[in-house]
């Protein structure tokens, strides 16, 4: 029978949907009461790049993929809407729309979070007199008072992937936009809000605190957005939507949509959605996402730690009166870096990649410099390649990219374990970087660590199921959560971890001469 159509046995409601809104893919997969994938669906996120460094998304091409990958995917499992018990959106963070209020049309395209149109705003900020006063102030503030919510804002400084920034550009260049938020007309919303009016067909706005507090602008100590960052970047406080529980009944889509009525219950950001899916519910659980970007994220429990350097805190999740903070690092273009390689033929399979590099004993000197350092904090830098030789092979540019990868990963793992005071536990890998046995393998040997791989590594959707069946009772608790995990590898430390210093302090050698 044609999926989204009524059937008149009404069958049980069996099954639930996760959605994963990703940077490069929409996926939806059909999860049953085991957490086994019964159905799935993919279309690809078409990015629009109207200027140089500027990166969009059309809102209704995002709107026609989202509802299409769930009607395929429900009938790629054979089943008929009404057997669906809830809906679990996850969501790429920091893409954001505005829109009016009243007519539900938007201001302009949504701005991904890899957008660096703010970059002159971002640099005239950071060399700003008033950010130093700030600084200033606020330092002075944490000395007298010891209060860790002061530490932040006294080394403040703005990055092309805020949304903070980006907003601030919206209502200094779109004047409807602007002339709407003086009338109490603008709507701003991440993809999860849209989604959710769209969904609802106007009748909901709201957000969750997963997605509110990545994007940079929502307090995560006062949990509240941040009345004194927006009028130091002139942004109407009127825009924001309500935020609520990531488990949680946001209502149900409008029965047009899919023929039946579909309860959404849950909405969560995709790093946080991965940690969920993983499973990481303690304090010092870690999750390493290898996707188009890397992200670490750890568990810091019901314990905030302000953001220092590369690190930064976030709401995880909240579920009644429980609120997860965890603690994120992230390392810019992963995936992109394997997917340029693979768009210039360096290879053909990506699934080969592995064996290519570890059919030679090193690169032979060569370095792959990525595009964006760990502290992402230089928009304009290209990536390139070092030491190459008149005998330098596919191979060794392979390899060189690969081990840039474990190379990132160890920075990031080492400056973690300074700044974070909690004993890790377990690290979990996802993403699908984390399907590379040598990128894996080389990272556990670096940070002497085991690290495990899960059977099924799109963990965003999962999560979202996950958090969607708590709140429907479709699942009970996460202890019954823990146990539908499936582990398909672990990877254990094989190689002293300083048979591999010559190379790293080769590639740290050429990061730090490479152009800026």
């Amino acid at each position: 029978m044609p999926c989204g159509q009524p059937d008149s046995g009404a069958a049980p409601a069996r099954y639930v949907l996760g959605v994963d809104v990703g940077s490069t893919v929409v996926k939806c997969h059909v999860y049953d009461r085991a957490a086994a994938v019964r159905g799935s669906s993919c279309r690809k996120v078409e990015s629009l790049y109207p200027h140089p460094g500027w990166v969009e998304l059309d809102p209704e091409v995002l709107w026609s993929q989202f509802t299409g990958v769930i009607k395929e995917a429900v009938q790629a499992a054979g089943l008929h809407m009404r057997q669906i018990a809830s809906l679990g959106i996850s969501t790429q963070r920091g893409t954001f729309i505005t829109w009016h209020k009243r007519t539900g049309k938007p201001f302009h395209n949504f701005i991904s979070w890899q957008d660096l149109r703010s970059a002159d705003l971002v640099n005239s900020w950071n060399k700003s007199l008033l950010l130093k006063v700030i600084h200033v102030i606020f330092t002075v503030l944490h000395f007298l008072t010891g209060n860790d919510r002061y530490l932040a804002p006294s080394f403040l400084t703005f990055s092309t992937h805020q949304t903070s920034m980006k907003l601030s550009w919206v209502f200094k260049n779109i004047h409807e936009a602007e002339e709407a938020a003086k009338k109490n007309n603008c709507c701003f919303g991440t993809v999860d809000t849209w989604l959710l009016y769209r969904l609802t067909k106007g009748s909901v706005y709201a957000t969750d605190y997963s997605n509110a507090s990545s994007t940079g602008i929502f307090e995560p100590f006062t949990k509240c957005w941040n009345p004194t960052l927006c009028k130091l970047l002139s942004i109407p406080m009127s825009i924001y939507p309500p935020v609520k529980d990531t488990s949680f009944n946001f209502g149900s889509t409008d029965s047009e949509i899919f023929g039946v009525p579909i309860p959404i219950m849950a909405v969560v950001a995709d790093q946080q959605s991965a940690m969920f899916g993983e499973c990481c519910f303690h304090p010092g659980d870690v999750k390493l996402t290898m996707g188009t970007g890397g992200f670490w994220n750890v568990n810091t429990g019901e314990h905030l730690f302000a953001s220092r350097g590369s690190l930064y805190p976030l709401i995880g999740w909240k579920i009644g009166e429980e609120v997860v903070y965890l603690t994120e690092g992230s390392i810019s273009d992963i995936g992109t870096a394997i997917k340029w390689a693979l768009d210039i033929e360096l290879f053909t399979d990506v699934n080969g990649t592995a064996e290519m590099a570890q059919s030679i004993s090193d690169s032979q000197g060569v370095c792959f410099i990525p595009g964006l350092q760990v502290s992402g904090d230089d928009p304009y830098l290209c990536a390139s390649f070092t030491g190459l030789k008149p005998s330098t092979n596919r191979n060794h540019l392979v390899r060189a990219i690969l081990e840039s990868v474990a190379f990132r990963n160890k920075l990031l793992y080492d400056i973690i374990v300074k700044k974070v005071h909690i004993p890790l536990r377990t690290i979990r890998a996802d993403g699908g970087v984390s399907n590379n046995s040598f990128v894996m393998q080389m990272t556990s040997d670096l940070i002497n660590k085991k690290i495990e791989k899960p059977a099924n590594v799109d963990m965003s959707s999962l999560g979202a199921a996950f958090l969607a069946g708590l709140a429907s009772g479709f699942w009970t608790d996460k202890k019954q959560l823990k146990k539908l995990r499936r582990v398909e590898a672990v990877f254990e430390p094989q190689k002293d971890s300083e048979e591999y210093r010559p190379a790293m302090d080769a590639w740290l050698q050429a990061m730090k001469h490479s152009p800026h």
